[in-house]
């Protein structure tokens, strides 16, 4: 289920992508980039509708998905 990000509080949405640029496994090449940056460089993504905010009902969790995976994610 997609949820906008618009209807998450601010303090909640920021705990969440700051959540998602650090878990292990992400990857931002060569140069380290501090959280702040790799934070904003999300919110844009989702404000472009670029990234989506995704609830899983099974796992009841939620994640920050690209496009392709979250169309993936919303049609399973």
């Amino acid at each position: 289920m997609l949820i906008p990000y618009q209807m998450l509080e601010t303090e909640t949405l920021q705990r969440l992508l700051e959540d998602f640029v650090t878990r292990d496994g992400t990857d931002y090449g060569d140069q380290e980039i501090p959280t702040a940056t790799k934070v904003e460089q999300v919110r844009n993504q989702l404000k472009k509708q670029e990234a989506f905010v995704v609830f899983d009902e099974v796992t009841e969790s939620v994640s920050v998905m690209g496009k392709e995976q979250a169309n993936e994610a919303v049609n399973s």
